[in-house]
């Protein structure tokens, strides 16, 4: 297993390497034709340019009035047109008469370039070219020169253009690739990779040094002490940023070479990476055998153990319905046990108004049998009289008969659902049926009545229960024979207060929070269950509402049954008020 991983990643060493040979000629090719077509655009400029007649006036009288001002602006023109960074014009003895940057601070103007190979091969075979770094502005570039003869006038000089070849590095840069551009003397002058800029391949001999010294072709690159590229003397491998790279190379334009790298580690990537899954692979054949006969064994486990699972949720599960069932008989009771004990207060209401309900039916009664007794005399002495006798005992009746009906409708049983109630029908009510108990306390209540009819949300039967406990409770608070208790019906903010509100002692600050609970009561052997407050509290929230215990600011005490206020809207449908 491990020869056959060996093996294979071997074949894709081989098979990457040579994928990446194949790629590095292509980018060879693409790249050589750029740089070609780059140089090649401005050639032929230096000599073209060295035929215009003001380059000659220039260099036959440079003092004649005007003549360098014309050549400076024509050069300047000339090169704003054909986009070469600089072309300028030197004489005889290497002196720049006129330069397209004329204008600038670092103009060529006035320099003295004889001692550039550019200037001396020019000025030898009529043309010459060369990388260099410029003395002037400090700026790299690529130097073609022509000669510019004319035996006629005399004239004898150089016209020199500058390619700005940067773009090139800038593009090779932002594709990624490991590109570089060699002089004669194998030195990088151009490269997509900033560290072998100006560095040779191979270590320079010490006249090749001399002879670069006084050209001062790489000027401010500090040649003498830069480290050579190929560190392991071959032509095939570079160090990289400590990794090895395969190297190609063509030549090219003046002696230069064109040398693209890639580095080897995405070839040993693919032989480790292929010997890895191989291996793998292998191991995982030998452990799929293992695991077959384990496979059985588990299934048969998982299936007795689903087995397991699903009888613990069957049982589970028929607990959990015992629980419901067992939750839903739970709160049916404690609902019926609600209406109960809200039942329950009623009666004890009714109770405790006893007294004064016989003392308010007996009295019209024996009033009712004086007037009958009346009446039965008057007969036959005074007719006329009998008639106004028997309609007092009418009224009378009539007086039992509202008692009688507010007792029975406070006593029965209400339905559930709300329904809209009209607010001032039911204190009406609710003071008709605490009347008897207040006429027993020598008080008469006060009833501020809204001004049209406003209608809640609520039970007609539980809300009145709820006043009937408010006013009694506001009755038992006050002195008898001087009490005061008002019921008052007020709106605010799309809610309707229902304020009970009495001049007694008023509450302690430390019951206030405890007023609603079941079975508290502040009176010493009163005869109510302690509930009516906290049935009231339930009753209310039931309805969608809030009740605000509180002292009054002058004093006494003030219960507010708060509801939403409902609205006559869509032709009788009663809804919230906003």
């Amino acid at each position: 297993m491990m020869l056959g991983a060996l093996l294979c990643g071997a074949l894709a060493w081989q098979v990457t390497l040579l994928q990446q040979r194949r790629g590095l000629e292509q980018t060879l090719l693409v790249s050589h034709r750029a740089i070609q077509t780059e140089i090649d655009r401005f050639r032929y400029l230096p000599r073209v340019a060295g035929e215009d007649a003001r380059i000659h006036d220039a260099l036959s009288d440079p003092g004649a009035p005007g003549a360098i001002d014309a050549a400076n602006r024509y050069l300047e023109k000339i090169v704003t047109q054909t986009g070469a960074e600089r072309l300028y014009l030197l004489d005889a003895e290497g002196l720049t008469l006129a330069s397209s940057n004329w204008a600038e601070p670092e103009s060529y103007v006035g320099h003295d370039y004889s001692f550039r190979p550019y200037f001396t091969e020019a000025r030898a075979t009529g043309s010459g070219a060369v990388y260099a770094i410029g003395v002037t502005t400090g700026e790299p570039g690529y130097f073609i020169s022509a000669r510019v003869d004319d035996l006629a006038l005399g004239v004898n000089g150089v016209m020199v253009v500058k390619i700005d070849l940067g773009p090139l590095e800038q593009a090779w840069a932002e594709t990624g690739q490991r590109i570089a551009v060699t002089d004669r003397d194998d030195v990088v002058f151009l490269s997509s990779q900033p560290g072998w800029r100006y560095r040779p391949l191979t270590p320079l001999t010490p006249e090749t040094r001399s002879r670069l010294g006084a050209s001062r072709v790489y000027d401010s690159a500090a040649l003498d002490q830069a480290q050579p590229l190929l560190t392991r003397g071959s032509v095939l491998l570079i160090e990289d940023e400590g990794r090895a790279a395969i190297l190609r190379g063509t030549p090219f334009e003046n002696g230069w070479r064109l040398l693209i790298a890639t580095p080897l580690w995405p070839a040993a990537a693919a032989a480790g990476a292929t010997a890895a899954l191989v291996l793998l692979a292998g191991l995982l054949g030998l452990g799929l055998a293992d695991l077959r006969r384990h496979r059985q064994r588990l299934i048969a486990l998982r299936l007795r153990q689903t087995e397991v699972m699903e009888r613990k949720v069957r049982l589970r599960t028929a607990e959990l319905a015992r629980e419901i069932e067992a939750r839903a008989r739970v709160e049916a009771d404690l609902r019926a046990t609600q209406a109960t004990l809200v039942h329950t207060e009623k009666m004890a209401a009714l109770g405790r108004m006893s007294a004064a309900i016989v003392h308010e039916v007996s009295q019209p009664l024996a009033a009712m049998e004086a007037t009958l007794t009346a009446a039965e005399f008057s007969l036959s002495r005074a007719p006329e009289q009998t008639a106004a006798r028997l309609q007092s005992a009418r009224g009378l009746i009539r007086r039992m008969q509202r008692m009688t009906k507010h007792l029975k409708n406070f006593s029965r049983r209400e339905a559930a659902p709300l329904s809209p109630v009209p607010v001032v029908e039911v204190a009406r009510s609710a003071l008709a049926l605490t009347r008897p108990r207040a006429d027993a306390a020598g008080i008469q209540p006060r009833f501020e009545a809204p001004a049209g009819d406003p209608m809640v949300r609520a039970g007609h039967v539980r809300l009145e229960q709820v006043l009937v406990n408010l006013l009694h409770n506001a009755i038992e608070a006050v002195e008898p024979g001087r009490g005061e208790v008002t019921l008052s019906i007020r709106e605010t903010g799309g809610e309707l207060v229902l304020a009970v509100r009495d001049n007694g002692p008023g509450i302690p600050e430390e019951v206030l929070p405890r007023m609603t609970e079941p079975f508290f009561s502040t009176k010493i052997g009163a005869e109510g269950l302690g509930l009516g407050l906290a049935i009231s509290f339930e009753v209310v929230q039931q309805f969608g509402g809030r009740l605000d215990i509180r002292n009054h600011p002058d004093g006494g005490a003030e219960i507010s049954v708060i509801l939403p206020l409902l609205e006559n809207r869509n032709g009788g449908e009663w809804e919230a008020a906003e």
